[in-house]
């Protein structure tokens, strides 16, 4: 209110975003149709349905262009992402800990998933992957991680066992060290989190481990990304906790993700050359 803003675009569909927003007195408030909150919104838009009459599932990149639309901004997929001199130099000394400049590619893991434990995939897998991609790559591994997630990474490594597997387990964390190691990676193999939105932004190949969500959902377009996932009966189920077996995580192979992996880091390399 006391910024006296003219407009408000409400990306999140929540009934709070728009009452905060209507109560705020901005004039204009625009947002979808949905969770009963239309009376607070002065652009109402419908959200796209499928042919049941029920939410279609449509990358939510496009949904966002829909809004924006409709102020007149000119609509566009690519996105971006900046990082600052902090967070620069935090992966410089990660860099220099890990003596990660000498190896011919840096490849980072991303086991986290703050949605729930159904986006999880095995450590065992990972640490698979990361052996592998030592061992058959010469490459350097990093395996990243959030606050709550140091325990889950020194597992990844310790599991591994092999001297180039390295994690971020005992370093300052944050998110601006994770967006600039993101930069600097030749590959980034992650679960269905927000860095492999990172990796979209800054242009990076990247394989995404995907279960209990739907691909559709948040699709970005991005042409240096791999999306792996089993077709399983009871999914994608959505649940943040999988009440039965977990199989579409269990069910993907770290060989499928390790030749998901080649084939980026190949294409990679040569645009790298190319360029």
């Amino acid at each position: 209110r006391a910024a006296g803003c003219d407009v408000a675009v409400l990306f999140p569909n929540s009934f709070r975003s728009a009452f905060i927003a209507r109560f705020a007195g901005i004039p204009r408030r625009l947002g979808y149709a949905r969770h009963g909150r239309s009376v607070l919104l002065t652009d109402a838009m419908p959200p796209l349905r499928d042919t049941n009459g029920r939410i279609a599932i449509a990358p939510i990149l496009d949904a966002y262009n829909r809004l924006v639309a409709e102020l007149g901004a000119v609509p566009g997929r690519r996105m971006r992402l900046f990082t600052n001199k902090v967070d620069e130099a935090a992966a410089e000394e990660v860099w220099q800990k890990f003596g990660l400049a000498r190896y011919p590619e840096v490849i980072a893991l991303n086991p986290g998933a703050a949605y729930g434990a159904a986006k999880h995939w095995p450590t065992k897998s990972f640490a698979e992957l990361g052996r592998r991609l030592a061992e058959e790559r010469g490459a350097g591994v990093l395996v990243l991680c959030g606050p709550s997630e140091r325990g889950l990474a020194r597992d990844i490594v310790e599991q591994a066992g092999h001297r180039d597997v390295h994690s971020l387990s005992d370093e300052k964390l944050s998110i601006g060290l994770t967006k600039a190691i993101v930069r600097r990676s030749d590959l980034l193999v992650t679960t269905d989190s927000g860095p492999r939105h990172f990796a979209a932004a800054f242009a990076r190949p990247v394989v995404t481990l995907f279960g209990p969500t739907h691909i559709g959902w948040t699709e970005t377009y991005h042409p240096g990304a791999i999306h792996l996932q089993e077709e399983v009966d009871c999914g994608p189920c959505q649940k943040r906790v999988c009440p039965l077996d977990h199989k579409c995580m269990t069910g993907l192979s770290p060989d499928s993700a390790f030749r998901a992996s080649i084939r980026l880091l190949s294409g990679h390399r040569e645009a790298r050359r190319v360029g």
